[in-house]
C-alpha cells in the first residue's frame, strides 16, 4: 500500500541516521516534485551518500520518515527498489563483459519483461550513442563511455524515479557535460532525478538544490534563489600581479567582508560594489598592480562557501 506523500517523487521528514554516536543524516526534511532534477549538493562527508541508500531502501533510518513514489523506506524497501534506478560513482558496470552483455545481464537484474528486451536494449544503445560498440570489452571504454552505459543500465527497467550518487565522478569536463544532455533528456520525459555531486557548477543544472553541510541541509532552492540569498552583498573578481600580497593586504580589512582564493585570482565580498573598489585600490595602493577588478555574479561554490561560513561563525 502507497502513503500518502502530497504528489511529491521523494519526501523526507525530520530524517536521521546515526552509527553510533555519530550523525550522519541530522533532521532533513525537504521534497521533490515528481519530473525534478534535484541536486544534493556538499563535500565528502556531509551524508548526501547515507541519505541516498536510505532512499533506495538499502539502510533503514534511526528516525523521521522518508517516502520514494509513495512507499515507505522503513517499510517497503523491495517496493521501492522495484520501481528507482541507481547509478553509483563506480559505475557497478563488469568490465570482462562486452556492452551488450553488461546490458543483457541488468535486465535481467531489474526483470525486464523478455518481450521488452530487445526495445529496451536498442533505446539504451541509441540514448547512450554506444550502438557501433556493443560488442566491445567494457573494460576497453574510456570513463565517459562506461559513465554513459552504467546510466543507461540504471533505466533499462523504465525507473519514474533515478538517483545518481556522484555519478560523474573521474570523468572529464567534457564527458560531465555529454553527461548532463542526457539527463536533461530524461527529466524531459518524465522521469524524476535525485543528483548527489561535489562538483559546485554541477549544481548549475539542477532544478533546485539542497546544501548539504555535517549532516544538515543548511540551504534549499533553486540555482537562482540560493544566489540572491546572499542579500545585499556583492563580489568582485580581482586578479592582480601577486596574489598571496593581495590576500594578506584585503583580509580582515574596513569594507571587505571576505576575501577567498579563486581559481588564479580573488572573489572579494564586499556591501556595495562601487565603495569595494574604491576600498581595494586603496589598501592594495602602488605595491600589487591590478589586472582585473570588476563586479561579478557569484557561483554556487561562492554561495557554499558564504553559507557553510555562516554556519561556522554561528556555531562559533
Amino acid at each position: 500500500m502507497r502513503l500518502e506523500s502530497n504528489g511529491a517523487a521523494v519526501s523526507l521528514k525530520s530524517l536521521v541516521k546515526r552509527f553510533g554516536d555519530f550523525t550522519a543524516v541530522d533532521n532533513v526534511t525537504l521534497e521533490v516534485e515528481r519530473g525534478e532534477i534535484f541536486g544534493f549538493l556538499g563535500p565528502n562527508g556531509a551524508g548526501k551518500s547515507t541519505t541516498i541508500r536510505i532512499l533506495c531502501g538499502l539502510m533503514a533510518p534511526t528516525s523521521g520518515s522518508a517516502t520514494v513514489g509513495g512507499f515507505d523506506v522503513a517499510t517497503q524497501p523491495e517496493e521501492i527498489k522495484r520501481r528507482i534506478g541507481y547509478m553509483s560513482q563506480k559505475f557497478s558496470l563488469y568490465d570482462d563483459l562486452t556492452v551488450g552483455e553488461n546490458i543483457e545481464f541488468f535486465a535481467g537484474v531489474y526483470v525486464v519483461p523478455p518481450a521488452k528486451f530487445a526495445a529496451r536494449r536498442d533505446f539504451v544503445l541509441k540514448m547512450a550513442s554506444l550502438e557501433d560498440k556493443r560488442d566491445m570489452k567494457t573494460a576497453l571504454l574510456s570513463g565517459g563511455w562506461k559513465q554513459r552505459l552504467a546510466l543507461g543500465c540504471a533505466i533499462l527497467h523504465e525507473p519514474p524515479i533515478l538517483f545518481l550518487d556522484e555519478p560523474t565522478s573521474g570523468v572529464d569536463p567534457i564527458a560531465r557535460r555529454d553527461f548532463w544532455e542526457l539527463i536533461y533528456r530524461l527529466s524531459a520525459a518524465g522521469h524524476t532525478i535525485f543528483d548527489t555531486t561535489h562538483y559546485m557548477d554541477e549544481a548549475e543544472y539542477c532544478h533546485r538544490i539542497a546544501l548539504m553541510y555535517g549532516g544538515r541541509t543548511i540551504a534549499l532552492g533553486s540555482p537562482e534563489e540560493l544566489k540572491q540569498s546572499l542579500g545585499g552583498e556583492q563580489l568582485l573578481n580581482l586578479e592582480t600581479s601577486n596574489l598571496l600580497e593581495s590576500l594578506a593586504r584585503l583580509s580582515g580589512q574596513e569594507g571587505i567582508l571576505d576575501v577567498a582564493v579563486f581559481g588564479g585570482g580573488l572573489h572579494v565580498k564586499v556591501g556595495d560594489a562601487y565603495e569595494g573598489m574604491a576600498a581595494i585600490h586603496r589598501l592594495l595602493d602602488k605595491a600589487v598592480e591590478i589586472h582585473t577588478l570588476e563586479a561579478i555574479t557569484p557561483s554556487m561554490e561562492d554561495v557554499f562557501v558564504s553559507l557553510i561560513e555562516q554556519q561556522e561563525r554561528a556555531a562559533a
